[in-house]
């Protein structure tokens, strides 16, 4: 099944079934008004849901209407906990190199996690308002999974088992507020804007194989300003989405909405480009002693699409504009780029 959460002047939207194709859409409600009661009420909804998918996809779905992915909010406007790993080495070890840090502990066994911002997720299509274009503006495209109800303390294997929903996503960062808030101890707090998503959460059977070893199996296409930026592949993930779950579980129990990401998608293979301005530019400081790509400057556009073996995008596509915030004013919130 795709999901994907409408605008219609509430702060959780209204919650639509998508054709496979991407072309149709049908209101979940009554069986669930939003993705939060679906997931929620998972096990109660899901085969309702799965009949409604099921007659939109063959053309029998009563009030069925043309899906426009720029209505969209986040398919999770807002969430109970939003929790970002570091799942990939390659990129979790140059970054280091770009800030300067020691190697942390138990890098290769133990994953990393930081708390994020989760009550103002963006949709794909929405402006994105910052107030500097000093603060080092990158974008990370990433992988990530909506899970259901997780005990404290639960395996690897139960947290898999857990997951219901994945999810493409662009965790904005201001790289150049990072490295004070890590040498605090506390994290990032300022150094991590609002994370944007595709229109689209699926549930995992929607990409077939691609969805393996709790690792989404497929190349992130990343574009800046319209120019070729990278196409990593999430198989690389050097931690599966079963043990980051875990990992998060260990102490706490996580509710249903929580969304568990994998941090920037990274290869190994230079030919593969970068998810992030921030990896490119320790790439070229390795290879030629400086770094000579700036970050995102205000009216530039970042696109973001994993794509299967077919060319076909199962999450939609991410395609935003970073504007001035001091244009908007500070309480505004921009609307769909233009």
């Amino acid at each position: 099944m795709k999901f994907a959460t409408l605008q219609d002047g509430r702060r959780d939207g209204r919650l639509v079934i998508v054709s496979r194709d991407l072309q149709r859409a049908v209101a979940a409600a009554p069986i669930a008004d939003t993705l939060l009661e679906a997931v929620e009420h998972w096990d109660d909804v899901a085969p309702q849901l799965r009949q409604l998918s099921d007659a939109l996809n063959a053309g029998r779905a009563l009030d069925a209407f043309t899906f426009d992915p720029r209505q969209t909010m986040a398919p999770l406007p807002r969430s109970p906990q939003w929790c970002d790993a570091s799942a990939f080495l390659n990129h979790g070890k140059l970054m280091e190199q770009a800030f300067g840090t020691p190697p942390i502990p138990l890098f290769d066994s133990v994953p990393v996690m930081y708390q994020g911002a989760s009550d103002d997720f963006l949709g794909a299509h929405d402006d994105v308002p910052l107030p500097d274009e000093a603060h080092g503006i990158d974008f990370e495209g990433e992988f990530g999974v909506i899970v259901a109800d997780v005990p404290m303390g639960s395996t690897p294997a139960h947290a898999a088992t857990r997951v219901r929903l994945l999810v493409q996503l662009n965790d904005w960062s201001l790289r150049a507020l990072g490295p004070h808030e890590m040498k605090t101890g506390f994290g990032f707090l300022q150094a991590k804007p609002s994370t944007a998503f595709a229109p689209l959460a699926i549930t995992p059977d929607e990409i077939g194989e691609a969805w393996r070893d709790g690792r989404v199996h497929l190349a992130l296409h990343v574009q800046w300003n319209g120019q070729r930026f990278g196409e990593p592949h999430g198989g690389e993930m050097n931690f599966g989405f079963g043990e980051l779950i875990a990992h998060a579980a260990r102490t706490r129990r996580l509710r249903a909405g929580t969304v568990i990401g994998s941090g920037t998608v990274s290869n190994v293979a230079r030919a593969a480009g970068s998810a992030c301005i921030a990896e490119r530019r320790v790439i070229e400081m390795i290879d030629a002693g400086h770094a000579s790509t700036a970050f995102m400057r205000f009216g530039d556009r970042v696109r973001m699409a994993a794509t299967d073996a077919r060319g076909a995008t199962p999450f939609g596509a991410i395609d935003q504009r970073v504007i001035d915030q001091r244009v908007i004013g500070p309480l505004a919130k921009a609307g769909p780029a233009s």
